[in-house]
């Protein structure tokens, strides 16, 4: 094939012999996929990999591009690649991945070149969510951020996660829970922390607060406030449901809702002092005519416009952090995985490389792998759990080396004394390789390129295409984290070219070679 395809509603195309592709969404730790893969994918209705960072774009190993201009569903199987819903293009962008990438990025998401914060990326981060989740209060984080310090980790970003206000919609501090959160915020920056607060577009639909927030501002149209909250199609506000209920939705898009929240969250900051916020829901599949309880979504409102939005809103702050966005790959954001589960396959460890290099891929190259020992919260609740400390190291380990690394158990709580003391030297370890992965996310900075790679984006045509364990920093640091319960030794594939371990060790590329690996090990190679 040459030239590009376009114009086409549904398309049809083989793969070519030993192609494999990349795409969609980094929710989806499937990819890459080959010709004997089945995998189907909707972007449209987000009804299969709802959420994390998404965009309408596939990339080939021999440098194909599939782009959607709107978003389309796409089928991978019987050695055919299918589209429909949405108008999408099939073009060549090179003969590499990489190529491929570069391709599609000049013409379909440009990198803005913007500076973020690098503190996010210097030392590890510290989130209150699976600590405490909802039981949070203002003795919890103190005592919390001194421990971090008294175990030996450097300050940072410090996430207040849910729980902190009384009710969706208020964005004040639970006074009940905490007293001084001035105090407590200016503690925090004595002792070296940056703080993020946790919110959400959402707003509990009942009581005062809800009730003032639909009358008018006093100076402003009266008419303004009308267009509060996203409307059904009969002109109400729409009731959404989400994973805490059921409430309505701000509309970002709106310049009432934006100045609506915005002076919310400059009461935090100017007030209570704090630096900045983590974005969450406000998913596609959030904002879905699925997920509204009382309607329809007016005709020409999407739920992808809507993400959008409330993703251009809240990434317009210096720090800030998000988990769900739809199109926004080449605008440089502090961006997270969707919460990991406790257990070694399926959506945990094992899904942390291939969902980072996908999210890459799409044009968010500034990835944290969620929290260590993962963010879903409910297997905590399991009545048969039990922390697998073997699977919580390596959870440490496989994130050290990545643009970010956030905690959010407490090592020194969950693990014996041995097994924290692991944690913290995988921490130790990225402060000793911080000036390399630095250097690699001020790269990516003005290219867009990702950081997290996958082995055949560098090392093209080498057999590597089906490596989904390893990852590489940039060019010049390879990374193969274990990944495999009670394993202590792995099989690492070498690239091209000479790989220094840490122990001294040189190993020729173009080779596989049985590394040892026990859990206090790493295995991550220099490029000579």
């Amino acid at each position: 094939m040459s030239g590009k395809e376009s114009g086409m509603k549904d398309m049809k195309f083989e793969f070519e012999q030993g192609e494999v592709w990349w795409g969609g969404t980094s929710a989806n730790s499937r990819y890459p996929l080959g010709v004997s893969d089945r995998w189907t994918e909707d972007l449209i209705t987000a009804s299969t990999s709802p959420s994390n960072q998404a965009m309408p774009l596939y990339l080939s190993s021999h440098g194909r591009i599939l782009w959607g201009k709107e978003p389309f569903r796409v089928t991978f199987g019987d050695g055919m690649i299918r589209t429909e819903g949405g108008e999408a293009e099939l073009s060549r962008g090179g003969d590499t991945l990489r190529e491929a990438f570069l391709s599609a990025q000049a013409a379909h998401f440009p990198c803005d070149g913007r500076e973020l914060p690098e503190d996010f990326f210097r030392h590890p981060q510290l989130n209150t969510w699976m600590e405490f989740t909802y039981d949070v209060d203002q003795r919890c984080v103190m005592d919390f951020a001194r421990q971090w310090l008294e175990n030996g980790y450097e300050p940072g970003i410090f996430i207040i996660d849910g729980g902190w206000q009384k009710r969706y919609g208020t964005w004040a501090f639970d006074p009940a829970r905490f007293p001084d959160p001035r105090g407590m915020v200016r503690q925090l920056h004595t002792m070296g922390f940056r703080v993020l607060l946790w919110i959400v577009p959402y707003v509990s639909a009942d009581g005062p607060e809800y009730v003032r927030s639909l009358l008018p501002v006093p100076g402003s149209d009266p008419e303004a406030a009308r267009h509060l909250y996203v409307r059904t199609d009969r002109g109400e506000v729409g009731i959404f449901s989400w994973w805490d209920g059921y409430s309505a939705l701000l509309d970002m898009r709106d310049g009432y809702n934006r100045d609506f929240l915005n002076r919310q969250l400059t009461s935090l900051t100017e007030e209570v002092g704090i630096d900045g916020f983590k974005f969450d829901g406000g998913s596609v599949i959030g904002y879905s005519r699925a997920s509204l309880k009382n309607g329809d979504l007016p005709p020409g409102v999407t739920p992808h416009a809507l993400n959008l939005a409330w993703n251009e809103f809240g990434s317009a702050c210096e720090w800030h952090e998000y988990k769900d966005t739809y199109g926004r790959g080449g605008r440089n954001t502090i961006q997270r995985l969707r919460d990991k589960w406790h257990r070694w396959d399926g959506d945990g460890l094992g899904a942390l490389i291939p969902c980072a290099v996908n999210a890459g891929l799409m044009g968010y190259p500034f990835i944290c792998p969620d929290m260590i020992g993962g963010g879903e919260w409910r297997i905590r609740h399991e009545t048969d759990f039990r922390v697998d400390e073997e699977l919580f190291v390596r959870m440490a380990q496989c994130s050290a080396l990545f643009p970010m690394m956030q905690f959010s158990w407490a090592p020194w709580r969950a693990l014996s004394p041995k097994n924290a003391r692991l944690c913290l030297e995988a921490a130790r370890l990225r402060e000793k390789l911080v000036s390399e992965i630095l250097k690699v996310v001020r790269a990516s900075r003005v290219t867009g390129e990702p950081v997290i790679r996958a082995l055949e984006y560098e090392c093209p045509r080498q057999g590597l295409e089906g490596v989904r364990d390893e990852f590489m920093v940039g060019r010049d640091l390879l990374v193969a984290p274990v990944v495999e319960k009670g394993a202590e030794a792995r099989h690492v594939c070498f690239p091209a070219g000479r790989w220094r371990g840490a122990d001294g060790r040189v190993y020729e590329g173009l080779t596989v070679h049985r590394v040892s690996a026990p859990l206090d090990t790493l295995p991550w190679f220099a490029r000579v």
